[in-house]
C-alpha cells in the first residue's frame, strides 16, 4: 500500500495541471472550483472559475450580489440548482459563520448544496483533515485498482468504495493524497482506453490483470429518457418588445428566463398555434404575423430529452403588459440581461 501511494504522488507532482484553486487552496477557491466542477469539465469549468473570482473575489462578495446576477454568470454550465445552492451557501455562510467557511466537516454538510464528497473535499484541501473524496475519477481508479464489480451508482457500491478510499488515504497529506487520486482519474485513468502499459499503478492494477478494465466501474442503467416537446412563442411589438417568462415552478430552470411556451406531445403548427387559447391570452387578439418557424432545436439533459420549436411572432400594434410577475416586457437590446437554460442562449445566438 505505501509502495502504491508513493508512486501515485510521484506521478501527481510531474503531471499535475496548474490550476488557480490548487496554487492558492483557499476555503473559498476550494469550495468555488468544486461546485463548478460538479458534472463539468475542468477545460470548460476554469473560464467560469476565473469569471466568477474575478467579479466576486470573496465569499462575502458573492453573497452580496442577486441570485439572477449568480444565474447569469453561470449561464451555459447547467445544472442551475447548483448556482442557486452556491449563492444560498455563500449567504449562510456569512450569516452563521462571519463569511468564513467552517473548517469541520460535519458543520460543512449542513450548508446548503455541500453534500459529503464536497465536504470532504474542502476539509482535506483547504484545511488538511483526514477525510476521503470519492467522486466519478476516484470511483473508477478503485473499482479497477481492486477489480470491483459493485455498481457505484448503488447504496452498497457508496459505502463499500467511501471504505476503501479511507482506507486508502494518506492522513498525513489528506489534500494531496486527494487530488492526485482525482487527478489520475482525470488524465491516466481514463474511462476509454486507459494508457495502462505505461500506468505507474500497473503493478497494483487487479483488474488489469484479470483483464477487466473495460468493465470496470459498473453501473446500474439510467431510468429511462422521457422526451418533451417545447412550442417557444417569441413575440415581439412594433417597438420590439418582447415577452419574456421568469420559470418559477419546480420544473427544470427555476429561476431563469425563457420564451412564453406551449408544450405538447409534438411540435405544433402555426394553425395549431393560433387555435390555442394561451396563445390568444398572450395577444389578446391584436392582429398578428408568423415570420418564421424554426427547425427544432434538441436540447438533452440527464432524464429527458428537450425538443424545441420557435415561433417568432410579429404584433402589428404594442403588446399589454400582464399583472403576473412571471411575464415580463422586456425591450430586445435588454434580452441579453437575463440569465436564460443553453436552448434559449442557441436561439439567441442565431
Amino acid at each position: 500500500m505505501a509502495e502504491m501511494h508513493t508512486e501515485l504522488i510521484q506521478w501527481f507532482e510531474k503531471h499535475q495541471r496548474e490550476l488557480p484553486w490548487r496554487t492558492h487552496p483557499t476555503p473559498y477557491y476550494v469550495w468555488l472550483s468544486e461546485v463548478i466542477l460538479q458534472q463539468t469539465r475542468v477545460s470548460q469549468g476554469l473560464d467560469y472559475f476565473n469569471r466568477f473570482v474575478e467579479r466576486w473575489p470573496s465569499l462575502r462578495d458573492l453573497a452580496e450580489a442577486s441570485e439572477e446576477e449568480v444565474l447569469k454568470e453561470w449561464q451555459g454550465l447547467g445544472y442551475y440548482s447548483r448556482a442557486r445552492n452556491l449563492h444560498k451557501c455563500a449567504k449562510e455562510v456569512v450569516k452563521r459563520y462571519n463569511g468564513e467557511l467552517p473548517d469541520d466537516y460535519q458543520q460543512l454538510l449542513k450548508l446548503p448544496g455541500i453534500g459529503p464528497y464536497t465536504a470532504a473535499a474542502i476539509a482535506s484541501i483547504a484545511f488538511g483533515q483526514p477525510h476521503a473524496v470519492v467522486d466519478g475519477n476516484v470511483y473508477r481508479v478503485l473499482s479497477r485498482l481492486f477489480d470491483m464489480d459493485t455498481p457505484i451508482n448503488s447504496e452498497e457500491g457508496a459505502k463499500s468504495f467511501a471504505k476503501i478510499a479511507d482506507a486508502l488515504l494518506d492522513r498525513d497529506h489528506p489534500g494531496q493524497h486527494n487530488q492526485a487520486m482525482m487527478e489520475f482519474g482525470a488524465l491516466q485513468c481514463l474511462p476509454s482506453n486507459p494508457d495502462c502499459l505505461f500506468c505507474p499503478l500497473q503493478s497494483h492494477c487487479l483488474a488489469f490483470a484479470n483483464g477487466t478494465i473495460a468493465a470496470r466501474p459498473v453501473k446500474i442503467p439510467k431510468a429511462k429518457v422521457r422526451t418533451r416537446y417545447l412550442n417557444y412563442l417569441v413575440i415581439s411589438d412594433k417597438n420590439n418588445n418582447r415577452y419574456l417568462r421568469k420559470r418559477q415552478d419546480k420544473d427544470i430552470w427555476k429561476n431563469l428566463y425563457d420564451f412564453p411556451c406551449l408544450e405538447g406531445d409534438h411540435c405544433f403548427t402555426a394553425d395549431e398555434l393560433a387555435d390555442s387559447p394561451e396563445f390568444a391570452r398572450l395577444i389578446q387578439h391584436k392582429d398578428f404575423q408568423i415570420n418564421r418557424i424554426t427547425s427544432p432545436f434538441t436540447h438533452k439533459l440527464t432524464h429527458q430529452t428537450l425538443v424545441a420549436t420557435f415561433f417568432e411572432i410579429k404584433i402589428l400594434d404594442f403588446l399589454p403588459v400582464f399583472q403576473e410577475n412571471n411575464i415580463l416586457l422586456v425591450p430586445e437590446n435588454e434580452l441579453g440581461n437575463y440569465p436564460v437554460p443553453k436552448l434559449i442562449e442557441n436561439y439567441l445566438n442565431l
